[in-house]
């Protein structure tokens, strides 16, 4: 008897419109495997505002790590973190910014959250249903301020999105989100949060883990300005990691 060929010999993984037997759409899946090859990522709802912390994974000591983008400010109350392919989430971060800055001309007042996170999701869409076409290999976090509530959103490749307190995208999503699981409270500040994902990206990058691999900003939620923290603040929070872990002196 026959057996079924594979479905890339049948050829259902070269066209994003194209369904398997079994339907799925072969590209998509490839492109969230490109996702999770991509740097790890975190977001994060604290009590007192919204985090994001990203690894920039500098591997070259020839680069200037401030060159290389892992967080972008979309708008005063509005930013985002990605993995996967960075160029693509440069398109999509330049979108979303330019449709902040119609919203205050037009309208003379922010925009919200959800009507980036749902813009940048339809442009998503659409590259999984047109010919010609790849879908955009980048799942993006983004993270709001909305009449002083903190919100936090993420998108993957096929246009879907969720809201999420916590969560992490990239190579290390399952041991992170297994920390947070753990670890994570609703309560926590912004500081405790940043102490939390540093202790999440340590186990992540072990030896690898270094501050200058390290983007983070935080909107805080009285403010609502988008900030990014200094390396002394993450170098300062990583050190109180080191001194959490040494024995108690008896």
């Amino acid at each position: 008897m026959q057996q079924p060929m594979p479905h890339q010999l049948m050829g259902y993984d070269r066209a994003i419109t194209m369904f398997s037997p079994d339907g799925r759409l072969l590209q998509v899946e490839y492109a969230k495997k490109t996702v999770r090859q991509g740097s790890t990522a975190i977001g994060m709802v604290c009590s007192d505002g919204v985090l994001l912390v990203a690894d920039k994974r500098v591997v070259d000591s020839l680069v200037v790590p401030e060159s290389v983008e892992k967080i972008w400010q979309i708008d005063e109350h509005i930013g985002a973190a990605a993995s996967g392919i960075l160029s693509d989430a440069r398109v999509l971060i330049d979108r979303a910014q330019l449709k902040a800055q119609q919203n205050r001309v037009t309208y003379d007042s922010e925009i919200d959250t959800l009507t980036i996170v749902k813009d940048m999701c339809d442009l998503k869409q659409v590259c999984t249903q047109s010919g010609g076409l790849r879908p955009f290999g980048v799942s993006i976090l983004v993270a709001g301020i909305d009449d002083h509530t903190p919100r936090l959103f993420e998108t993957d490749p096929i246009g879907i999105f969720f809201q999420y307190r916590a969560t992490a995208i990239g190579e290390g999503e399952i041991e992170v989100e297994e920390i947070l699981h753990n670890d994570y409270k609703p309560n926590l500040t912004i500081e405790e949060g940043l102490k939390l994902s540093l202790k999440a990206l340590k186990k992540v990058l072990g030896e690898n883990f270094k501050i200058e691999r390290i983007d983070a900003a935080y909107i805080n939620t009285t403010e609502k300005k988008f900030r990014r923290l200094m390396k002394s603040r993450i170098e300062k929070t990583a050190s109180e990691l080191k001194e959490d872990k040494k024995p108690a002196k008896k």
